[in-house]
């Protein structure tokens, strides 16, 4: 004869069997409205590969002979610190852009100038934040190296988040007649996000001095790179647009549309010595052959 109470105690065992699988799922899926961005017990460093641009070395006065490759890449990063989050650029296109057609997608812009563009991009930013466990409204800090396209495609994204600013960027950004190079409506948003201006030349984010967004105008007015002091890789300076070629750098070549020709080289001359002071690296972000050689998210540097 069965036994009654075997078969309840079976019920049970395979409802809560059902229930634990359901539990799990939502955990893995983010779901649940309680989801937890994962924390970091240590600083971290994510790089996001945001696109691939092609480039005319005349606008940045060299020749097609002086380069090892016309493409530049445009990366994103994101710092993962133990008392919160910092978005650094925000890519080329928009996500809303991008549509899964193949590897590579590619993506012809046109600017507010009538000048024009073409690069490609393997996957959208958002998608590439999902994979490391984060959302937009996880980030604590949005800040832009400088208002050009290519580093603003996606920071209406990060409204939310408080932006770390100069007053004389934001003043360019949001002028009744922005530069050329510039895409406003991928960064309209951001005119009533919560900022913080800085007004010095270092701004330490989170007072350790870990994470520090430096001063360095000339490409933009308020033109900034980024100081990451990773406890096992070391010091990393993100280089924003302060060069693009790595022969830029050798060969001494200053862009032709930076906004002051005169201050670039002084602020490189600034820079320089700061690497030299700090043992720190120096990425430059649109260096397509150097940037190949970053580990991309979801790994991470630390």
């Amino acid at each position: 004869m069965e036994c009654l109470n075997c078969r309840s105690l079976t019920a049970a065992l395979a409802a809560a069997a059902v229930l634990t699988v359901v539990a799990c799922s939502t955990q893995q899926t983010g779901s649940s409205p309680e989801r937890l961005a994962p924390e970091a017990k240590a600083l971290r460093l994510y790089v996001f590969d945001c696109g691939t641009l092609k480039a005319d070395p005349a606008r940045f006065r060299l020749k097609k002979e002086e380069v090892a490759t016309t493409d530049l890449s445009v990366p994103c990063f994101l710092v993962v610190h133990p008392q919160g989050r910092l978005i650094w650029d925000a890519g080329a296109v928009p996500d809303a852009d991008w549509t899964p057609t193949s590897a590579a997608v590619a993506h012809h812009v046109v600017l507010p100038d009538s000048s024009e563009r073409d690069l490609t991009l393997r996957k959208p930013l958002m998608t590439q934040l999902a994979e490391v466990g984060y959302s937009p409204a996880d980030i604590t800090y949005l800040a832009l190296s400088h208002y050009h396209y290519d580093h603003t495609a996606n920071a209406n994204a990060f409204a939310g988040a408080t932006w770390l600013v100069r007053q004389v960027e934001r003043d360019a950004m949001f002028a009744e007649k922005p530069t050329g190079v510039t895409q406003p409506s991928s960064y309209s948003a951001l005119k009533n996000s919560k900022a913080v201006i800085i007004e010095s030349n270092e701004h330490d984010v989170f007072g350790d001095g870990t994470v520090v967004i430096k001063f360095a105008p000339g490409h933009t007015p308020g033109h900034q790179v980024l100081y990451v002091k990773l406890p096992k890789t070391g010091g990393v300076v993100l280089s924003g647009d302060l060069y693009h070629f790595p022969e830029a750098r050798t060969l001494k070549r200053v862009t032709t549309f930076d906004f002051n020709q005169e201050q670039t080289p002084a602020t490189r001359e600034a820079i320089e010595a700061f690497l030299t002071n700090t043992g720190a690296q120096l990425w430059i972000q649109h260096d397509y052959i150097g940037n190949t050689r970053l580990r991309k998210a979801p790994d991470y540097y630390e």
